[in-house]
C-alpha cells in the first residue's frame, strides 16, 4: 500500500490523535501519500447538528492545520487535503462553494444517510427496507453525476439483509454507474479490522464482474490504524481471489 486518502481527525468527535501523529505513522508505514478526509461540516437550517462531524466553524482551522503539515513534510510525503462528504441534494448547492472557498482539494463520498440526514436512519443498521436500498444506490449515483467525488468510501455500507436478488440488482446498478464515471470504489480496511458488515464480499463480486476500479482505504480514526497491515493482507487476498482491478493511487477530482 502506497497511498491512503481516508483518515479522520479529532474534530469528528469519534477519532483520536493529532494530525501530526497520523503523518508520522504514515511515514513509519512507508506511505507515499497520506490524505486527510475528515467528515465534512454540514450547514443545516436552525441548530440541527450531527455529533459525528466537525462543526462549520472548525473547517478553516482543519484546512490550515493540514496545509501547515503539507509545507513541513514537503519532499517526504504527499498530504492531500480532503473531506468525506455525503451528497444531500437540498444542501449541496450551499455546501460545495463553502468547501471550494476553504481550499479543500478532494472529496470522497461516504453516504451514511439517505435524504438529507435529518430524521433518516443510519444506512449501516440492518434493514429489510427495499426502498431504503434503492434510495441509497440512486443517491450515490446522483452524487457521481456531480463529478466532484474522487471515490466512493465503503460503498457496501448499506446493510440490507432482505432478498439478496434485490440487493444484487440494485448494487449492480451502483457498480455500473461507478464504472461509467471512472469512480473507484473503496475496500474499507477499518470495517474489516472491526469485523463490521463491510467489506461485503457479495458486493465485491459484483464490482469484479463489472470491471470497477477499486482502492484500499484505511479509514483511520487513530494513528495506529495507519499501521494496520493485517487487514490489508486479508483484503488483498480477496482482491486476488475475485480478480478486482486494484489501483495503488487515484487521481484527485477537483472540488
Amino acid at each position: 500500500m502506497i497511498a491512503n486518502y481516508h483518515a479522520h481527525t479529532f474534530r469528528c468527535n469519534h477519532a483520536l490523535g493529532t494530525e501530526r501523529e497520523y503523518v508520522e505513522s504514515a511515514l513509519q508505514r512507508g506511505l507515499k501519500i497520506s490524505g486527510f478526509s475528515d467528515h465534512t461540516p454540514q450547514y443545516f437550517p436552525g441548530d440541527y447538528y450531527t455529533h459525528m462531524r466537525m462543526r462549520p466553524y472548525e473547517l478553516l482551522d482543519y484546512c490550515a492545520t493540514v496545509r501547515k503539515l503539507q509545507t513541513e513534510y514537503r519532499g517526504q510525503i504527499e498530504i492531500p487535503l480532503g473531506l468525506e462528504a455525503e451528497f444531500y441534494p437540498a444542501y449541496w448547492g450551499d455546501l460545495l462553494p463553502r468547501l471550494q472557498d476553504a481550499g479543500v482539494e478532494y472529496l470522497i463520498l461516504g453516504q451514511h444517510w439517505n435524504g438529507n440526514e435529518i430524521n433518516e436512519p443510519y444506512n449501516g443498521y440492518p434493514q429489510y427496507d427495499v426502498d431504503c436500498l434503492y434510495r441509497y444506490c440512486h443517491q450515490v449515483m446522483d452524487a457521481l453525476e456531480t463529478g466532484k467525488f474522487t471515490y466512493i468510501a465503503h460503498p457496501d455500507l448499506i446493510n440490507f439483509v432482505g432478498d439478496q436478488a434485490v440487493y444484487l440488482r440494485h448494487m449492480r446498478d451502483l457498480c455500473r454507474a461507478a464504472k461509467e464515471s471512472s469512480t473507484p470504489l473503496e475496500i474499507n480496511l477499518l470495517g474489516h479490522a472491526y469485523n463490521k458488515h463491510y467489506p461485503n464480499e457479495r458486493f465485491w463480486e459484483i464490482a469484479a464482474e463489472e470491471g470497477c476500479q477499486v482502492i484500499l482505504g484505511l479509514d483511520a480514526h487513530a494513528p495506529q490504524h495507519i499501521l494496520n497491515t493485517e487487514s490489508e493482507l486479508k483484503m488483498l487476498q480477496m482482491v486476488q481471489r475475485l480478480g478486482l482491478n486494484l489501483l495503488g493511487s487515484v487521481e484527485l477530482k477537483k472540488v
